[in-house]
Protein backbone atom coordinates (compact mmCIF):
# COMPACT_ATOMS: atom_id res chain seq x y z
CA UNK A 1 0.00 0.00 0.00
CA UNK A 2 1.57 3.14 -0.92
CA UNK A 3 1.70 6.37 1.33
CA UNK A 4 -0.13 8.35 -1.39
CA UNK A 5 -2.74 5.86 -1.80
CA UNK A 6 -3.18 5.70 2.40
CA UNK A 7 -2.98 9.27 2.36
CA UNK A 8 -6.28 10.09 -0.42
CA UNK A 9 -7.99 7.30 1.15
CA UNK A 10 -8.12 8.90 5.17
CA UNK A 11 -7.59 12.87 3.38
CA UNK A 12 -10.91 11.92 2.11
CA UNK A 13 -13.31 11.03 5.34
CA UNK A 14 -10.85 12.54 7.76
CA UNK A 15 -13.70 14.67 9.10
CA UNK A 16 -15.78 11.42 9.26
CA UNK A 17 -12.85 9.46 10.98
CA UNK A 18 -12.40 11.99 13.83
CA UNK A 19 -15.85 12.78 14.56
CA UNK A 20 -16.29 8.92 15.30
CA UNK A 21 -12.99 8.12 16.61
CA UNK A 22 -10.81 10.99 17.47
CA UNK A 23 -11.54 11.08 21.06
CA UNK A 24 -9.71 9.06 23.93
CA UNK A 25 -13.20 8.85 25.46
CA UNK A 26 -14.09 7.12 22.14
CA UNK A 27 -11.50 4.30 22.73
CA UNK A 28 -11.76 1.29 24.81
CA UNK A 29 -10.76 2.14 28.81
CA UNK A 30 -7.88 -0.79 28.76
CA UNK A 31 -6.06 0.76 25.69
CA UNK A 32 -6.21 3.63 27.92
CA UNK A 33 -4.65 2.38 30.64
CA UNK A 34 -2.25 0.16 28.41
CA UNK A 35 -0.53 3.40 26.63
CA UNK A 36 -0.79 5.29 30.28
CA UNK A 37 1.34 2.35 31.86
CA UNK A 38 3.98 2.51 28.53
CA UNK A 39 4.05 6.14 28.60
CA UNK A 40 5.06 6.20 32.40
CA UNK A 41 8.15 4.27 32.11
CA UNK A 42 9.98 6.25 29.29
CA UNK A 43 11.65 9.62 30.25
CA UNK A 44 12.58 11.32 26.95
CA UNK A 45 11.17 12.36 23.67
CA UNK A 46 8.25 9.96 22.01
CA UNK A 47 6.81 9.72 18.60
CA UNK A 48 3.09 8.86 18.41
CA UNK A 49 3.43 7.47 14.59
CA UNK A 50 0.40 7.72 12.57
CA UNK A 51 -1.19 10.00 14.87
CA UNK A 52 -4.07 10.36 12.75
CA UNK A 53 -6.89 12.78 14.51
CA UNK A 54 -3.75 13.29 17.95
CA UNK A 55 -5.88 12.25 20.60
CA UNK A 56 -3.83 9.76 21.79
CA UNK A 57 -0.46 12.39 20.87
CA UNK A 58 -3.10 15.04 23.49
CA UNK A 59 -3.37 12.20 25.55
CA UNK A 60 -0.04 11.66 25.99
CA UNK A 61 1.06 15.18 26.31
CA UNK A 62 -1.36 15.15 29.20
CA UNK A 63 0.72 12.78 30.98
CA UNK A 64 3.75 14.99 30.98
CA UNK A 65 5.42 12.94 27.84
CA UNK A 66 7.39 15.18 25.41
CA UNK A 67 5.55 13.74 22.31
CA UNK A 68 5.36 15.03 18.97
CA UNK A 69 2.74 13.31 16.71
CA UNK A 70 3.42 12.52 12.82
CA UNK A 71 0.68 11.50 9.88
CA UNK A 72 0.67 11.27 6.17
CA UNK A 73 -2.18 13.16 6.12
CA UNK A 74 -2.56 16.64 6.24
CA UNK A 75 -6.01 17.42 7.00
CA UNK A 76 -5.25 15.17 9.98
CA UNK A 77 -2.43 17.23 11.22
CA UNK A 78 -4.48 20.38 10.49
CA UNK A 79 -7.31 19.51 12.63
CA UNK A 80 -5.09 18.03 15.19
CA UNK A 81 -3.32 21.57 15.41
CA UNK A 82 -6.52 23.13 15.70
CA UNK A 83 -8.08 21.09 18.37
CA UNK A 84 -5.21 20.39 20.68
CA UNK A 85 -3.03 23.75 21.18
CA UNK A 86 0.52 23.21 22.36
CA UNK A 87 0.93 19.81 21.32
CA UNK A 88 3.51 19.34 18.31
CA UNK A 89 1.92 17.59 15.15
CA UNK A 90 3.82 17.20 11.48
CA UNK A 91 3.74 15.65 8.37
CA UNK A 92 6.15 12.74 7.84
CA UNK A 93 6.01 8.86 6.69
CA UNK A 94 6.31 6.39 9.09
CA UNK A 95 8.83 5.15 5.99
CA UNK A 96 10.83 8.05 7.16
CA UNK A 97 10.56 9.34 10.35
CA UNK A 98 12.67 12.33 9.51
CA UNK A 99 14.75 12.47 12.91
CA UNK A 100 18.40 11.31 13.92
CA UNK A 101 19.65 8.15 14.82
CA UNK A 102 18.53 6.82 18.21
CA UNK A 103 16.91 10.51 18.87
CA UNK A 104 13.61 8.79 20.69
CA UNK A 105 13.10 7.35 23.42
CA UNK A 106 9.70 5.97 22.62
CA UNK A 107 7.28 5.02 19.71
CA UNK A 108 3.79 4.60 19.64
CA UNK A 109 2.33 3.11 16.93
CA UNK A 110 -1.51 2.33 17.61
CA UNK A 111 -2.83 0.70 15.00
CA UNK A 112 -0.94 2.73 11.90
CA UNK A 113 0.92 -0.23 11.02
CA UNK A 114 -2.65 -1.59 9.89
CA UNK A 115 -2.07 -0.77 6.12
CA UNK A 116 1.47 -1.93 5.60
CA UNK A 117 1.71 -4.89 3.16
CA UNK A 118 3.50 -7.62 4.76
CA UNK A 119 6.55 -7.76 2.48
CA UNK A 120 7.01 -4.00 3.39
CA UNK A 121 6.83 -4.69 7.34
CA UNK A 122 10.51 -5.51 8.35
CA UNK A 123 11.53 -1.97 6.33
CA UNK A 124 9.18 0.28 8.69
CA UNK A 125 10.56 -1.31 11.84
CA UNK A 126 13.72 -1.11 11.01
CA UNK A 127 12.58 3.00 10.60
CA UNK A 128 11.34 2.72 14.01
CA UNK A 129 14.55 1.04 15.60
CA UNK A 130 16.87 3.08 13.77
CA UNK A 131 15.24 6.07 15.43
CA UNK A 132 14.86 4.62 19.15
CA UNK A 133 18.03 4.74 21.29
CA UNK A 134 18.96 1.68 22.83
CA UNK A 135 16.90 0.73 25.97
CA UNK A 136 13.69 2.60 23.56
CA UNK A 137 10.32 1.46 23.86
CA UNK A 138 7.78 0.88 21.10
CA UNK A 139 4.25 -0.01 21.56
CA UNK A 140 2.15 -1.54 18.53
CA UNK A 141 -1.35 -2.17 18.61
CA UNK A 142 -3.05 -3.85 15.59
CA UNK A 143 -5.57 -6.72 14.56
CA UNK A 144 -4.99 -10.52 15.30
CA UNK A 145 -5.60 -13.24 12.85
CA UNK A 146 -4.14 -16.97 12.11
CA UNK A 147 -2.33 -14.99 8.89
CA UNK A 148 -0.76 -12.05 7.81
CA UNK A 149 -4.02 -11.54 5.45
CA UNK A 150 -5.67 -8.50 4.24
CA UNK A 151 -8.89 -7.27 4.92
CA UNK A 152 -11.72 -4.41 3.68
CA UNK A 153 -11.04 -1.79 6.44
CA UNK A 154 -13.47 0.53 6.00
CA UNK A 155 -10.94 2.90 4.78
CA UNK A 156 -8.39 0.81 2.78
CA UNK A 157 -7.24 -2.54 2.64
CA UNK A 158 -5.91 -3.53 6.37
CA UNK A 159 -3.94 -6.45 7.59
CA UNK A 160 -4.13 -9.10 10.28
CA UNK A 161 -1.17 -10.19 11.94
CA UNK A 162 0.01 -13.47 13.99
CA UNK A 163 1.31 -12.29 17.32
CA UNK A 164 3.80 -14.61 16.80
CA UNK A 165 4.77 -13.49 13.27
CA UNK A 166 4.62 -10.12 15.15
CA UNK A 167 6.89 -11.38 18.02
CA UNK A 168 9.70 -12.60 15.14
CA UNK A 169 9.47 -9.76 12.88
CA UNK A 170 10.63 -7.22 15.81
CA UNK A 171 13.31 -9.40 17.44
CA UNK A 172 14.46 -9.68 13.96
CA UNK A 173 14.55 -5.69 13.79
CA UNK A 174 16.48 -5.36 16.94
CA UNK A 175 13.57 -5.78 19.74
CA UNK A 176 13.00 -7.61 22.73
CA UNK A 177 9.77 -8.16 23.22
CA UNK A 178 8.29 -7.49 26.84
CA UNK A 179 4.68 -8.57 26.99
CA UNK A 180 1.71 -9.29 24.74
CA UNK A 181 -1.85 -8.63 25.17
CA UNK A 182 -4.79 -9.76 23.18
CA UNK A 183 -8.15 -9.24 23.52
CA UNK A 184 -11.41 -9.87 21.78
CA UNK A 185 -14.63 -7.74 22.40
CA UNK A 186 -18.13 -8.29 21.01
CA UNK A 187 -18.61 -7.11 17.61
CA UNK A 188 -14.81 -5.74 17.08
CA UNK A 189 -12.06 -8.07 15.42
CA UNK A 190 -9.14 -9.17 17.41
CA UNK A 191 -6.85 -6.97 19.25
CA UNK A 192 -3.68 -7.31 19.92
CA UNK A 193 -0.90 -5.15 20.99
CA UNK A 194 2.76 -5.92 22.34
CA UNK A 195 5.72 -3.79 24.08
CA UNK A 196 9.26 -3.75 23.20
CA UNK A 197 12.49 -2.68 24.12
CA UNK A 198 15.20 -2.20 21.45
CA UNK A 199 18.47 -4.27 22.56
Amino acid sequence: MTDEHVRAAYGARAAEYTSLLGSVEDMHELDRQRIELWAKRIDGQVIDVGCGPGHWTDFLHKSDVKVQGIDLVPEFIDSARARFLGVSFRVASLRDLRVPDGSLQGVLAWYSLIHVHPDEFPAMLGEIARALAPGGRLLIGFFEGVEPEPFPHAITTAYYWPVEQMRHMLRESGFDVLDVETRQDSGKRPHAAIAAIVR
